[in-house]
C-alpha cells in the first residue's frame, strides 16, 4: 500500500485537519473535527443545507460546505456514515433561524442517522426537512428509484438548492427545488481499478487488466456488467444510451452534463469524454447548458469516470450560474 499516512487509523481525522487548516478562510471546525460548517455559519434568515456521508469522496461532501451550496457537513470514516449526534451537532451550528434541509446521498445508513437527527432537531424546535439523491440508474429500475443510490450527480441538486437558499427563498421552496434537481438528474459510471481503504488495506473490488465494470457503485459496488475496455466513444455511447433513456430526452431537451473522474482518472482523459458527449447529444439535437468537467464525486483513488445529465427547464438554467465559493469548487 503507497499513500501519504502515518497510523492507518488516524487518517480521516488528519486528512480533515489538513482541509481545515488549508481552507481556513472558508471553513470552521468548532468542537469536534467530524463536523465542519462554513466560516461565517449560521448565516441569519437563510435556510441552511446540511450534508453528509463516509469520507473518501472528495469533494463530496467536505468540499461542498460554502457560499452557493451547503451550510455545513458530518463526516464519518471512509466509506461509513457519520453518527447522528455528530449531524444534529451540523444543524444547531449552521441553523440561521429558517429551517435546515437534509441533503444526501441514499444510502442505508446515512438515512437511519440523518433521520434520528432530523427528530432530535424537531425536538429543539429547528425545522427540518429532507431530500435524497438516487440518481445512480444501474442501481435499480426507475420503478424502483427510491431504491437507487446516490452518487455523482448529487453535485447538481446542491448546486440547485444551494443557490435557491442563498436566494432567501424559504424551506419549503428550497426542498421543492432539490426535488425537482434530484427528479431530473442520472448518473452511471465505469470503473476500471479499485480504491484500497486505508484502515485495512484492502482493495474495494478485483478487476482484470483488461475488463471494466459498468455501472460500479461510488464504493465499489458491482455494476451491471464487465466487458473489455472499448474506445473513449463507445464507452460514452454506453453512458449515454442508459441515461438519456432513462430521462427519456428528445431533440429540443436542455441538459447540463457532468463528466467526474472518480480519483485517479487524468483530467485529459475526462476532457477526451466530455467531446465524445458533446458529439453525442450533438447529434441527437440535445443542447449542453453548462457543462462541468473534473473530480466532483471520487472514490479515493479509483480509477473510472462517470457521466451525469440534468434535465433543465428555465429556473434550473438561472440557479446554474448563481455564484459558488467553496474550498474546492468556485464559480463566479
Amino acid at each position: 500500500m503507497k499513500k501519504i499516512l502515518n497510523d492507518p487509523s488516524n487518517f480521516v481525522d488528519e486528512s480533515l485537519q489538513g482541509v481545515v487548516l488549508a481552507h481556513s478562510d472558508l471553513l470552521r471546525c468548532d468542537d469536534d473535527l467530524r463536523v465542519i460548517v462554513r466560516s461565517d455559519a449560521p448565516v441569519r434568515g437563510k435556510v441552511a443545507i446540511a450534508t453528509g456521508g463516509g469520507y473518501g469522496h472528495l469533494p463530496v461532501f467536505l468540499g461542498y460546505v460554502g457560499q452557493g451550496l451547503a451550510d455545513g457537513v458530518c463526516v464519518g470514516n471512509v466509506f461509513s456514515s457519520p453518527s447522528a449526534d455528530a449531524m444534529l451537532a451540523v444543524t444547531k451550528a449552521i441553523h440561521g433561524g429558517a429551517g435546515v434541509l437534509y441533503l444526501y446521498g441514499n444510502y442505508f445508513g446515512d438515512k437511519m442517522n440523518f433521520d434520528l437527527a432530523a427528530e432530535l432537531a424537531r425536538d429543539e424546535g429547528i425545522e427540518v426537512e429532507t431530500v435524497r439523491v438516487t440518481d445512480d440508474v444501474a442501481s435499480a429500475p426507475i420503478d424502483q428509484m427510491s431504491k437507487r443510490r446516490g452518487v455523482g450527480g448529487v453535485f447538481f441538486v446542491y448546486k440547485i438548492a444551494g443557490a435557491c437558499a442563498e436566494s432567501g427563498a424559504p424551506l419549503k421552496e428550497v426542498k421543492k427545488a432539490a426535488e425537482q434537481a434530484a427528479l431530473n438528474v442520472r448518473t452511471m459510471g465505469i470503473g476500471f481499478s479499485p480504491c484500497t481503504i486505508p484502515a485495512s488495506g484492502k482493495t474495494t473490488f478485483e478487476i482484470a487488466e483488461d475488463e471494466l465494470e459498468i455501472g460500479i457503485g461510488i464504493h465499489g459496488e458491482p455494476g451491471i456488467a464487465r466487458a473489455k475496455i472499448g474506445t473513449a466513444n463507445e464507452l460514452v455511447s454506453l453512458l449515454l444510451t442508459h441515461l438519456t433513456r432513462d430521462l427519456d430526452l428528445v431533440s429540443g431537451d436542455d441538459v447540463s452534463v457532468l463528466v467526474n473522474g472518480t480519483g485517479s482518472t487524468p483530467l485529459e482523459e475526462l476532457y477526451v469524454a466530455y467531446k465524445e458527449v458533446h458529439d453525442w447529444f450533438s447529434q441527437k439535437r440535445i443542447n449542453i447548458f453548462k457543462p462541468f468537467v473534473g473530480e466532483y464525486a471520487t472514490s479515493l483513488e479509483m480509477a473510472g469516470f462517470s457521466i451525469s445529465v440534468l434535465k433543465l427547464d428555465d429556473t434550473m438554467k438561472r440557479y446554474l450560474e448563481t455564484p459558488v465559493h467553496t474550498p474546492f469548487i468556485k464559480q463566479w
